[in-house]
């Protein structure tokens, strides 16, 4: 009853309370134009310096006026983004929580928590789990966004949990575009790969890095691009399926 609360508390603003649970439904999902992952290759095969070339180039990109253009393009003029470093399976870390991004102050907030994240792990490359887990972050948001992303990028093929195929296609079953940043350095056709078993869903597309010296360069592009992309078939994250 009132009467056994703290009388710190004013009653009428416990009636106030009151009335606003009973009037008021549940609270509506922030709305933005795309809902991104990006996922990045924390293999054995990148080393330390290659780790940093990958962070830092994201970074940065988050702090270039083309990409606060891209958002600035969009209805909501605001996208929901997360990072995530994988390896092997069960070797996935979402290193940077869901931030929203509408402006130059989180979107450089954004860019600088990348920054000062660490290295999760350090073995085998299943993107077939980093699907899966990326898919599992994007039904769990709690954001609506005219579009669902997942970003790959890395430096050799699936080498180790299920197939890519089979994690490719439950993906873009449920609405999701997979786009992909192959490094071709070691793996000259990984281009090809990405392109055949990795990427799907409506506009999908792969942007090659011949090089981990023009990583930050084909980020900036990529980003620019599925940021700037115009919806085709509007998806809500409501919309994906239960775990």
């Amino acid at each position: 009853m009132l009467s056994a609360l703290p009388h710190a508390v004013p009653k009428i603003a416990l009636f106030a309370l009151a009335a606003l649970a009973a009037t008021s439904g549940p609270l509506r999902a922030e709305e933005v134009d795309i809902a991104l992952v990006l996922a990045v290759d924390v293999s054995g095969s990148i080393d330390t310096e290659r780790f940093n070339i990958q962070r830092d180039g994201y970074a940065a990109a988050f702090s270039n006026p083309q990409v606060l253009q891209a958002i600035a393009t969009g209805s909501h003029g605001a996208i929901a983004v997360t990072f995530v470093e994988w390896s092997g399976p069960g070797h996935e870390e979402q290193t940077v929580g869901w931030t929203v991004i509408r402006d130059a102050g989180s979107s450089a907030g954004f860019g600088s928590a990348i920054k000062a994240a660490g290295r999760a792990y350090s073995d085998w490359t299943s993107i077939s789990a980093a699907l899966d887990f990326s898919v599992g972050l994007l039904r769990r948001s709690g954001y609506t966004a005219d579009r669902l992303v997942i970003d790959v990028s890395g430096d050799g093929p699936n080498n180790s949990g299920r197939p890519v195929e089979p994690a490719r296609d439950e993906a873009v079953a449920a609405g999701i575009t997979i786009n992909g940043l192959p490094i071709t350095e070691t793996q000259p056709n990984l281009d090809d790969y990405y392109r055949s078993s990795v990427v799907g869903g409506d506009g999908a597309f792969v942007i090659v890095v011949e090089d981990f010296d023009s990583f930050a360069k084909g980020v900036l592009s990529k980003l620019v691009r599925e940021i700037a992309d115009a919806p085709r078939n509007r998806r809500t994250l409501a919309s994906l399926p239960a775990d």
